[in-house]
């Protein structure tokens, strides 16, 4: 037995070596072609969704397609670093999910960004403060994250990606607290997530919204009292134990995050476009509006509506939709609707979520 082993572990130091010198080989090619493209954008959704798809269809196992795209994002990641580092903003502090969100799209974060708010995470990009930008805008149980949809109406900021991450809370404690539990932090979009597990195994105890999940365990950390949703980096960061997981109501659970940037993407050939709408109340204005769609065989994969804030009852509408702007069908439907609606802004084109 101890001879196989051995020879196994003679093995795996060989092909250790050889994926060394390859992955230094990449990284050579990578620095070389980023001193013959120059000044421009280092990081290209387009071009990374392009490479991650290939390998996904050329996996045979025994690693999952999970572990294949962190293994390649994480050597690009470090590949892009040699020409320079990239500055991620996103809602902070540490621990929380927009923080996972963006380590899963850009490999791990050498320059992270760490925000108080969704606001100041647009900012640091549109002021230059930052590269790219990841905001939370959707969750599969309680839907639109109302703030994100308000700043995209109006930046100057480009959707150039979409990351799907599962989420999983947590109930944190602090590891010495054995009194009575008198509050709940979570923030707001959590609560709502874990709303009958909490009516169920902790009704009545107040529950206190807080700016983001890891501000809620930072602040269990130091109240004896009080309880904390969040995830497991948050329990790790904080140094709180875990109660109880996956207290979700939804198993399938799911947020989804747009990167932001001040550059434009082009096709990847999967992409979606994000579209912001706008047309007068009259009968039948939105389906007139949608009807170029349509027309053109455009799938529309998402429509919602928000209150503009420039009038009562007046509303703005998102739209996504399958394709690229510069697909020639969905260029002559967006040609077209610009004809119709009282407001087109294209929010972004940009690559479909890889895993």
């Amino acid at each position: 037995m101890s001879d196989i082993l051995k020879q196994c572990r003679d093995q795996i130091d060989a092909i250790d070596e050889q994926l060394l010198s390859l992955v230094n080989a990449r990284a050579a090619l990578a620095r070389e072609i980023g001193e013959l493209k120059g000044e421009g954008p280092i990081y290209r959704p387009e071009r990374e969704a392009q490479v991650l798809r290939r390998l996904l269809e050329q996996n045979k196992g025994p690693l999952s397609e999970e572990a294949v795209t962190a293994i390649f994002r994480s050597v690009m990641s470090n590949c892009r670093a040699l020409e320079r580092e990239l500055s991620v903003a996103y809602l902070g502090p540490q621990g929380t999910f927009s923080e996972e969100a963006a380590n899963k799209q850009f490999g791990g974060l050498s320059a992270p960004k760490p925000c108080i708010s969704i606001d100041e995470v647009f900012r640091m990009v549109e002021s230059g403060n930052a590269d790219y930008a990841v905001v939370p805008v959707e969750n599969s149980t309680e839907g639109a994250v109302g703030r994100t949809l308000d700043l995209l109406t109006t930046t100057s900021l480009h959707i150039c990606g979409e990351i799907t991450l599962p989420i999983h809370h947590c109930l944190l404690r602090q590891k010495d607290a054995t009194g009575e539990i008198r509050r709940i932090y979570s923030h707001a979009q959590s609560l709502g997530q874990c709303h009958e597990w909490l009516n169920l195994n902790l009704g009545g105890i107040e529950r206190v919204s807080t700016g983001s999940n890891a501000q809620a365990a930072e602040l269990a950390a130091r109240d004896p009292f009080a309880v904390a949703i969040a995830g497991k980096r948050a329990a790790e960061i904080f140094d709180l134990s875990i109660l109880a997981e996956n207290i979700e109501d939804d198993p399938r659970n799911v947020t989804r995050f747009l990167v932001l940037a001040q550059h434009d993407v082009a096709p990847s050939g999967q992409d979606k476009t994000s579209l912001l709408l706008a047309t007068k109340n009259v009968p039948g204005a939105v389906f007139n509006l949608l009807a170029p769609l349509a027309e053109h065989g455009v799938d529309m994969t998402e429509f919602g509506s928000r209150p503009s804030k420039l009038g009562i009852w007046e509303y703005v509408f998102f739209v996504d939709i399958k394709g690229h702007h510069q697909d020639p069908h969905v260029a002559k439907a967006l040609h077209e609707l610009e004809q119709r609606a009282s407001l087109l802004k294209i929010l972004g084109s940009y690559p479909v979520a890889v895993i």
